[in-house]
């Protein structure tokens, strides 16, 4: 646990590092931007969490489909689809979830975000239940269509599902990749 601590501490401080390096870079010439507004892109991303000590479950790990509608340079909105797969502490039992998420990006800073979504989660197993998701984080995105971001994603369950956890949330990390439209 303190090795996933370290690592996304490690990767928060690289974040913030090249998002204060490219403001120089900006101020130089002129850059590249995909958001100008008014476009499409489809993105793919790996994602990996970690939970706290509070809670039930261990770690989780997944992938995911985006889809983003520029609103303008410095707003847009989002909509994902993917597959999570939750790890019980102590335990072989996983559960399994296709996430659909609906949110809003907004560039602060040249490339870099914060981001917010909700959503809910279809579960794999039947009789297993999530009802609601919640997200939000920071990231950047490069020129080149590469993307890392964290987050926090919490889970709230239905009470009557066989795999019952009220509420949970992961700290998460994911790489993506972005394709203009």
């Amino acid at each position: 646990m303190k090795t996933i601590t370290r690592l996304f501490a490690t990767t928060l401080t690289a974040l913030a590092i090249l998002s204060t390096s490219s403001l120089k870079a900006q101020e130089m010439g002129q850059t590249m931007s995909s958001t100008n507004g008014m476009a499409f892109k489809i993105g793919v991303g790996v994602n990996a969490g970690f939970f706290p000590d509070r809670s039930e479950m261990d770690y989780g790990y997944g992938a995911d489909v985006k889809l983003q509608y520029d609103l303008s340079k410095d707003v847009a909105l989002t909509a994902s689809a993917g597959y999570t797969r939750l790890r019980w502490k102590g335990s072989p039992l996983n559960f399994q979830f296709i996430p659909l998420m609906g949110g809003v990006k907004t560039y602060v800073i040249d490339r870099m975000y914060l981001s917010g979504g909700l959503g809910t989660g279809l579960a794999v197993k039947e009789s297993a239940q999530m009802n609601f998701i919640y997200t939000g984080g920071v990231g950047y995105e490069w020129n080149n269509g590469l993307e890392i971001g964290a987050r926090y994603e919490g889970y709230v369950n239905n009470s009557a599902s066989d795999l019952y956890f009220m509420k949970t949330g992961q700290y998460n990390l994911r790489i993506g990749y972005n394709f203009k439209l």
